[in-house]
């Protein structure tokens, strides 16, 4: 523990890094701006990295501070929301989350009321969005997105990698089907994932096969209901697979997966306020549904 920095660094950091400037991060921590930039300076001596590339016009984040400053904000956060859980008063109010359709519907929608129950005080709003970059909502305090953690303006923490696995209706193949006979009926593709199927069969080492019939869906959900009436085989996450496959109402015939070229992030935009204690701990709860 003795080569942990300062906690008052780290808030300092995180401050400027989520402002941009040492005077406004100063006034929210009831700090002056030198002791803010003292605080910076020492920290980046004690790591012997710089943090905050410095001009006369602006601060920027340096690669190292880029790659740090995930893991500060969720230190504090987690500090936060466990310092509120033991001490603080029960946690009230109403947080919004925003995720893509299927993430929200498959994955987190099925976990909530478990933690509706763990949090009777909390209100929550579940939104949901089919496409990735639309603006972020003022109203939103907890935004799911799937990408590949770039977007302009925003920080993005990654939740864990993310696999595809095949599925289908537990009728539609044999007792003990191989990788040809999956490939045999329709597949389903899903708009931006294209590609999926292709690397699935290369990762089986079988040609994708030319004259497959094939339908063509915008989200995953959709995937999952055509595949559920036997209209063919879906690659899905492995995540919502296994819940499905538990309940009976799809199974994943072979044990192959092939990782995505896509992720979930927690996303942020730069310079927003520091979440709430309900934002926070609704975030780490978040994290874990998400976690490999």
């Amino acid at each position: 523990m003795s080569h942990l920095p300062n906690l008052l660094w780290l808030r300092s950091f995180e401050a400027v890094s989520r402002l941009g400037s040492f005077t406004a991060a100063g006034d929210e921590l009831g700090l002056t701006q030198a002791a803010v930039s003292t605080h910076i300076r020492a920290l980046e001596t004690q790591l012997g990295h710089e943090l905050l590339a410095r001009s006369t016009r602006k601060l920027d984040l340096t690669e190292s501070g880029r790659a740090y400053l995930p893991a500060v904000r969720k230190a504090l956060q987690e500090l936060n929301q466990s310092t509120q859980a033991l001490f603080g008063k029960r946690l009230s109010g109403s947080v919004t989350i925003r995720a893509p359709i299927s993430s929200a519907a498959m994955i987190i929608a099925p976990a909530l009321p478990a933690f509706q129950e763990a949090n009777p005080h909390l209100t929550v709003r579940l939104l949901s969005a089919i496409w990735a970059d639309t603006a972020l909502d003022t109203d939103t305090q907890i935004e799911v997105r799937l990408g590949n953690g770039d977007w302009p303006g925003c920080v993005a923490e990654r939740l864990g990698t993310s696999h595809a696995v095949a599925v289908c209706h537990p009728d539609l193949l044999p007792e003990t089907p191989s990788v040809d006979d999956l490939l045999s009926k329709p597949l389903i593709h899903i708009l931006g994932f294209e590609n999926h199927w292709m690397r699935f069969c290369e990762a089986a080492a079988r040609p994708l096969p030319e004259d497959a019939h094939k339908i063509t869906v915008d989200t995953s959900l959709a995937a999952i209901e055509y595949a559920a009436a036997k209209g063919g085989t879906a690659l899905i996450l492995d995540k919502v697979a296994n819940r499905l496959q538990a309940d009976n109402r799809l199974t994943v015939p072979v044990a192959l997966k092939i990782p995505m070229d896509q992720s979930h992030y927690l996303v942020r935009r730069d310079k927003a306020p520091a979440p709430s204690a309900a934002a926070t701990l609704t975030e780490a709860w978040i994290r874990q549904l998400f976690a490999d």
